[in-house]
């Protein structure tokens, strides 16, 4: 801000000095013209300089963006010098449009530095839908860093104080545009910024977004961010919103997706009671090499689990893979950076719980947090749950650190279970593994690493683990009670993704950085993204040899355990996976190991992985022709008025 403040108050002083005679007297205005437009330039430069400085953390790197000529630097830098043409212009005075903008866009470029640091991605249009959230968790953050938390204050008051020093500053000393000036400036900023606007669809390939240097590189969005910028890739994402149908989708391709025939009447032996738990960033920290743990945190997962599930995501962004275990539809067609729960659950969907309720099933979800957090309030109703279950709707249960013990939600899992007459389907998502794992979150731990780590990374491990710990005691505490009923209980956990533990898988050299690659070798991608996987029944004990499958599958497997059979889940999806385990949006693994990088550049895609595509579209987006082939069920209940 301060080099915006130099530049303006340079040119402000020039134009007050006394008129030069000759050619300075006789061209005066259209000097002032000409200084002014280039210190809109200037501050359109610094602009686009501190924002790239902000989110590659290297003025190596920024200089690079600004002077190799096969980068959109000098693009970004004329779409600013635009931007405030028109912004001065509409307020009437010189210079003022760059304490608006600058603020915000800089504001943009920290958040998105800080999620690159937590989360591996940077900021995506998306992420504005959920600010809120950030929010609602900022007392936890602040509880666990209360010296960052302070000195964000504080940072935060130091600048808008000296926001609002520059605005009391720019009125009084800014000169106001004349009427011609501000129409001069609207007439040629406008209609530029709206044709750059036209292009930046990157459905759409543009001659002249080419010759600008802008290319979308919607499938990596770290190169993406990289080459464009900051701004220019941010806006790139925008139209990730409007969702188009893939090339060849339509009622026939539809209609010639093969279906498997039910068999007559139903092929399961009772109607299980059926228990799911996503348990929030369970993992197994005996992978880490490196490190000796005293003891095994999680021996009851340990003896039942049967495969792993590949996480799309990391450290967080809980919802995207309970968004693929609920519905069988998979994040890897979806624009990267969707967040299906905010962007597009807005209608009924088939789901899990649709299935289970045409059954004769109560349908439950149950989360110890509050329901708008991720939209699930709106999204569960739209999969067909007759009830969430969130905080406000439980009585109060007991905290371990920063939230809802593990312990105290299985004990509400019991309890609302042994109330139910009927068949029931609960989902439940836990939050005691939920981050951070600072030192001091528990009083004492029962787990020590031992290894190359230094202290703080040693008490960061010890306190995740005691978090596993605690999670498998209570998988335990939950399997001994359903071994005790006459009903047969399917049980079914698995992690949503690996906790973010910062330093100590660099510091351990289980990755190369602190968060996981979004692209890499099949063996490097399970080693970063895999979680546990327990499929378990209280007649038939724990399900084996389920190898490593995207979330997606999941419905396949909970179904086939209880004995249904179904056109969608156990039919199409099941010709799915007899042929692929893993469909994520970078690689393709095949039950066999065999993976297949890139698969979505190819020219040709796998007729199953395309007939899986069009199938998702078409529900989620498109005309529903397949809804009653594959899912009679959920027809069903929409007919009757669910």
């Amino acid at each position: 801000m301060a080099l915006f403040t130099t530049a303006a108050v340079a040119i402000e002083a020039t134009e007050r000095r006394p008129d030069r005679v000759g050619f300075l007297t006789r061209h005066a205005k259209t000097l002032a013209v000409l200084r002014s437009l280039t210190v809109s330039g200037i501050l359109a430069l610094a602009t686009v300089v501190a924002i790239e400085l902000i989110t590659r953390g290297s003025v190596q790197q920024t200089y690079a963006y600004l002077t190799n000529l096969e980068q959109p630097g000098w693009t970004t830098t004329g779409v600013f010098f635009l931007l405030y043409l028109a912004l001065d212009a509409l307020i009437g005075r010189q210079h003022k449009a760059v304490l608006l903008v600058s603020p915000l866009v800089i504001l943009m470029g920290v958040i998105s530095q800080q999620k690159q640091v937590f989360l591996t991605d940077p900021l995506y249009p998306t992420d504005l839908l959920f600010g809120r959230q950030i929010l609602e968790l900022m007392p936890v953050l602040v509880q666990d860093r209360p010296w960052t938390a302070a000195a964000l204050a504080l940072a935060v008051a130091a600048g808008m104080a000296g926001l609002i020093a520059l605005w009391i500053f720019a009125w009084r000393r800014f000169r106001p545009l004349t009427r011609k000036e501000r129409l001069a400036r609207l007439a040629l900023a406008v209609p530029l910024l709206a044709g750059f606007a036209s292009i930046m669809d990157y459905n759409e390939f543009s001659w002249m977004r080419d010759r600008l240097k802008v290319f979308p590189i919607m499938w990596d969005q770290a190169e993406n961010y990289r080459h464009n910028g900051f701004m220019m890739a941010f806006a790139i994402n925008l139209p990730m919103a409007n969702v188009q149908a893939p090339s060849g989708y339509m009622v026939d391709a539809i209609d010639k997706i093969p279906s498997k025939p039910l068999p007559a009447g139903t092929t399961h032996r009772t109607k299980p009671d059926v228990i799911v738990v996503m348990s929030e960033s369970l993992w197994d920290p005996t992978r880490l090499e490196s490190v000796k743990l005293s003891a095994d945190p999680m021996p009851v997962i340990r003896e039942n689990q049967g495969g792993n599930v590949f996480s799309p995501e990391f450290g967080g962004l809980t919802a995207n893979i309970e968004f693929e275990a609920l519905t069988g539809f998979s994040n890897a067609f979806l624009p990267t950076g969707s967040i299906p729960y905010q962007q597009y659950i807005r209608k009924p969907i088939p789901s899990l719980a649709t299935f289970f309720r045409a059954e004769g099933y109560t349908a439950r979800a149950i989360h110890p947090f509050s329901g708008w957090f991720w939209n699930r309030s709106s999204v569960y109703k739209a999969f067909g749950f007759e009830t969430f279950k969130d905080v406000d709707k439980m009585p109060p249960l007991a905290k371990r650190g920063n939230f809802t013990s593990d312990e105290a939600l299985t004990k509400e899992i019991i309890r609302q279970a042994d109330m139910q007459e009927d068949p029931f389907f609960f989902f439940t998502v836990t939050l005691q593994g939920h981050g951070p794992y600072d030192d001091g979150r528990y009083t004492k731990t029962d787990i020590t690493p031992e290894g190359k780590l230094d202290a703080r990374d040693n008490r960061m491990l010890a306190s995740y683990a005691q978090g596993v710990k605690e999670a498998d005691q209570s998988l335990k505490m939950l399997m001994d009670w359903a071994k005790n009923r006459d009903r047969e209980t399917i049980i079914v956990i698995f992690g949503d993704h690996l906790p973010p533990l910062n330093t100590v898988y660099q510091n351990s050299g289980y990755m190369k950085g602190i968060t996981a690659s979004r692209k890499g070798t099949a063996e490097q991608m399970k080693k970063e993204h895999e979680t546990p996987l327990v499929v378990w029944s209280n007649k038939t004990g724990a399900e084996k040899d389920i190898g490593t499958i995207s979330p997606a599958f999941l419905s396949y497997y909970i179904l086939k355990e209880a004995g249904f059979e179904h056109p969608y889940y156990t039919g199409f999806l099941g010709a799915v996976h007899d042929k692929l385990r893993v469909i994520d949006r970078y690689m393709l693994i095949d039950a066999k190991g065999k993976a297949t990088t890139d698969w979505s550049r190819k020219k040709t895609i796998d007729p199953l992985v395309r007939d899986f595509r069009f199938l998702q579209h078409d529900i989620m987006f498109g005309k529903q022709y397949g809804l009653e082939r594959f899912f009679d069920s959920h027809a069903e209940l929409m007919s009757a008025g669910y």
